[in-house]
């Protein structure tokens, strides 16, 4: 603790205990607990405590007090378990008869205090403090603490639940850590004392008669397994195990037991302990009774958690994807005429009558179709997953969903009439079968059904009863198998089939481009700019493209009145750009499409438009075009550079600043391979003068980038000001690959150095000196090369560099100024000696 701190200390403890003060911000106090937490961790000796007495005697003034305030006694309950935490400050403490009167029988835990919730987290959180030590595990044992700790486990707040457990899971783990002396027999083991209570607590509230116990229990079993508890004690975890898996299985078998989504995650946690690693054993075969007598919607996340395990069984595997299945294979036979189709599966793991009643239910039909395909797309999201998904089946059985939802398809059995009218213009489960259906594009095996596919899709992108988020999913799947068909089509047959689907999707593009609804037209070019990124190198795509009218539609797009569908249109119109202006074979269609007009039209945005959102897109393109190469030879790219960044340093839009710079960055980088002799590598210091850093620096001069960088650091916005630095930073290293920098004690006596010291002091100022001109009118030529070299050399870019990266709150937030903002609340001190932030 600084002696500032100290100092400031005693006031502060005595405002917090005087019951006549107005009640401080809980914030003031939380930050106050994290510095006391990182001065005890960092200081385990008692000093601080008999160094700074007026610590105790808050603790002793808040228990006098006839009726404390609920955040005060917070405050103290943890203040105390922070510093009780080493086992030398616990002992003080206890000396002073604190902690008993804090956390025993006759503390607040008896008291009206009580009531209030968050003195009860509070008390479990400084009990969770302390304990870091056995005479604060024996003391707590001693003084009825546990049965406190088991009874909160059920406390009508969710937040104090939460925290007792989390302790019960803190303490069993820390007791066998500390208390156990000897090797383990998982035959003949004793528990430690305070572990042996937990773990008798446990097997006794399983087997109590109330469901809220036994749900306790279960919650409390989950967080031990799934805790470092699992991981660390791979034999005691066998111990406890053993202890209750008959218990657990009977409550899967019990209908009455109403705690299944809680044995569900048990059991996976458990699956995930290294003590079950063995294929054999009775375990997994109760992981397989789960799978069957689990209600689908609870076997869910207990079947796609084991397909993640390494460790699982083989033959446990395939009944959790045959789990996950059931439903989409319900859906596939329910459409098809009977017979006509085998389904996914050739067996079921539960009754399928269970999935037939709650898909035929209008309330749980879509829920379990939501989560199955959630988890089928998480799988299919997987690199390595260790079972073979039946694609094919799984790809008809979302196209039939898909058909269900839009009312496309009329199911023969009586079960499919009744889920497709459970699913007719279902938003939520045409999402998410469209989610898995992109996904499928991954898969190689599925290209029989590419044409029947497609028809779905393109039902979707036509019907006008397709929702503007259905639409989006739609154009996002399509994306994909459209990249799928064109690696697909290598014959005649299959690219006569891919040209006409293009040539369908660009009808519909058409359309949806003219939509009255924003929503939609913007993800129309969101879908075109997809496709651009994909296919632009396909004949096929250029052709349909170019006979449409969707380039005309996109350009008219740029004078939208929705901010949003500009700039998509930019990003869109920018994407077509790099085939109808800057591919080398670009075809001529027409003058209003070539590289002037359309970096004109760009150009007037950038400068024009009221909103952020398309001048951040001409940015991000115009960056784009840099990066591929798109804007000429080293004198127009120099041109164009110079007039794109004299219009961003004057926008109000600190993301389009921040994007002028990305665009500098990128042109330094060209600018340097080309004309550099090593593209890849710094210069020798003996070449820094040889023509080429000259030239260099000439052209970084004719673009008037350093006026931009050196306004840059100045900026308001720090993410600006440090990007800036990053660039000067790395345009140095180049010019200087020794660090051999310029004396800035030699150069201040000539014009030129005057300036640079001004320009030094100036960027020491920060944002407060933002508007400092870049046109020379300071002895400072941001043209001239020669002053530049001089600037880079010899202003200390580290130490700026040092200033942007740190935090903004480094001296707002310190323990000191904490501590005067405290007292200042309280009127204890004049308001010029507060930091006011």
């Amino acid at each position: 603790m600084t002696r500032e701190c100290a100092v400031l200390l005693p006031g502060v403890c005595a405002a917090l205990a005087e019951p006549r003060q107005p009640g401080l911000d809980d914030t003031c106090l939380e930050k106050l607990l994290d510095w006391f937490r990182s001065l005890t961790w960092f200081d385990p000796t008692v000093e601080l405590v008999r160094d700074n007495p007026c610590l105790t005697e808050l603790i002793t003034s808040v228990l006098a007090l006839p009726d404390p305030s609920p955040s005060i006694l917070s405050f103290t309950l943890q203040l105390a378990g922070i510093l009780a935490s080493s086992e030398s400050r616990f002992q003080h403490l206890q000396q002073e008869e604190l902690l008993g009167r804090l956390f025993g029988p006759e503390g607040p835990r008896g008291g009206a205090a009580w009531e209030d919730a968050s003195v009860r987290s509070a008390w479990l959180k400084g009990v969770h403090s302390m304990l870091h030590h056995l005479p604060a595990l024996h003391c707590l044992c001693s003084t009825g603490g546990m049965d406190v700790i088991f009874t909160l486990q059920g406390d009508p707040s969710l937040f104090v639940a939460s925290a007792a457990s989390q302790l019960l899971v803190h303490m069993l783990t820390f007791s066998l850590e500390s208390e156990t002396s000897k090797a383990l027999s998982t035959k003949d083991c004793d528990w430690p004392a305070c572990a042996q209570m937990i773990v008798k607590h446990i097997k006794e509230s399983l087997q109590s008669s109330s469901a809220s116990h036994i749900e306790q229990s279960l919650k409390l079993l989950s967080s031990l397994f799934g805790s470092c508890f699992g991981s660390c004690y791979t034999a005691w975890t066998e111990v406890l195990w053993l202890d209750i898996a008959k218990q657990i299985e009977s409550f899967l078998l019990e209908e009455t037991v109403q705690a299944q989504p809680v044995l569900a995650n048990l059991l996976l946690n458990v699956a995930r302990s290294p003590a079950f690693c063995g294929t054999e054993g009775s375990f997994w075969a109760l992981v397989t009774s789960a799978l069957e007598h689990l209600t689908p919607v609870q076997a869910g996340p207990l079947a796609v958690g084991l397909l993640k395990l390494c460790k699982c069984p083989q033959d446990v595997r395939i009944q959790a994807l045959t789990v996950l299945l059931q439903p989409m294979d319900c859906i596939l036979k329910a459409a098809s005429q009977p017979l006509e189709c085998a389904g996914l599966l050739d067996e079921s793991v539960s009754d399928p009558v269970t999935v037939e009643s709650l898909l035929s239910s209008k309330t749980s039909c879509a829920g379990l179709l939501c989560q199955t395909l959630a988890h089928l797309e998480k799988l299919l999201s997987l690199k390595h997953l260790r079972v073979d998904l039946p694609s094919v089946s799984l790809l008809r059985s979302l196209m039939t969903i898909l058909q269900f939802c839009n009312g496309f398809l009329s199911p023969a059995s009586p079960l499919g009439s009744t889920i497709s009218r459970n699913l007719i213009n279902c938003f939520r489960v045409q999402k998410s079968a469209l989610d898995v259906l992109a996904a499928l594009s991954e898969k190689k095996d599925c290209d029989t059904l590419i044409g029947s596919l497609f028809d779905v899709l393109l039902t979707y992108l036509q019907s006008p009863n397709t929702s503007p988020t259905v639409l989006k999913k739609t154009f996002q799947a399509t994306s994909k198998w459209l990249v799928h068909l064109q690696e697909l089509s290598s014959s005649n047959s299959q690219c006569q089939q891919a040209e006409k689907i293009l040539e369908d999707v660009f009808v519909v593009l058409q359309k949806r481009l003219c939509s009255p609804c924003w929503e939609v037209r913007d993800s129309s070019l969101e879908f075109l700019t997809s496709m651009v990124k994909c296919l632009r190198d396909q004949k096929e795509f250029r052709q349909c493209l170019l006979s449409s009218e969707v380039l005309r539609l996109t350009e008219n797009l740029l004078e939208d009145p929705e901010s949003y569908v500009r700039a998509s249109a930019v990003t869109a119109l920018g994407h077509l750009a790099l085939i109808t202006c800057f591919a080398p074979e670009s075809p001529v269609i027409g003058n209003q499409y070539n590289k002037e007009s359309i970096v004109e039209k760009l150009q007037e945005i950038l400068s024009t438009d009221s909103e952020g959102f398309p001048r951040r897109a001409v940015i991000s393109i115009f960056t784009k075009w840099l990066r591929e190469g798109c804007t000429g030879q080293l004198e127009d790219t120099e041109q164009f550079v110079s007039r794109v960044i004299q219009t961003v340093e004057h926008d109000l839009d600190w993301e389009v600043r921040l994007g002028g710079l990305e665009l500098v960055e990128v042109f330094c980088s060209q600018t340097i391979c080309q004309l550099s002799q090593c593209p890849y590598a710094p210069v020798s210091s003996a070449v820094t003068s040889s023509t080429p850093q000259n030239e260099l620096l000439q052209a970084f001069c004719r673009a008037k980038l350093f006026g931009f960088l050196f306004g840059s650091l100045c900026d308001c916005d720090k993410p600006v000001g440090q990007r800036a630095c990053d660039v000067l930073v790395g345009l140095r290293g180049h010019f200087y690959p020794t660090s051999t920098l310029e004396n800035p004690q030699e150069i201040e006596d000539s014009p030129a150095g005057r300036g640079i010291a001004w320009l030094q002091r100036t960027l020491r100022q920060g944002s407060l000196a933002q508007n400092f001109p870049t046109d020379g009118g300071v002895g400072v030529d941001f043209q001239d090369p020669e002053s530049m070299m001089l600037a880079l050399g010899a202003i200390d870019l580290l130490e700026l560099h040092d200033e942007l990266n740190k935090s903004s709150d480094h001296v707002e937030e310190s323990p000191q100024s904490l501590l005067q903002d405290i007292l200042a609340t309280v009127g204890t001190i004049e308001d010029n000696e507060v930091d006011c932030y």
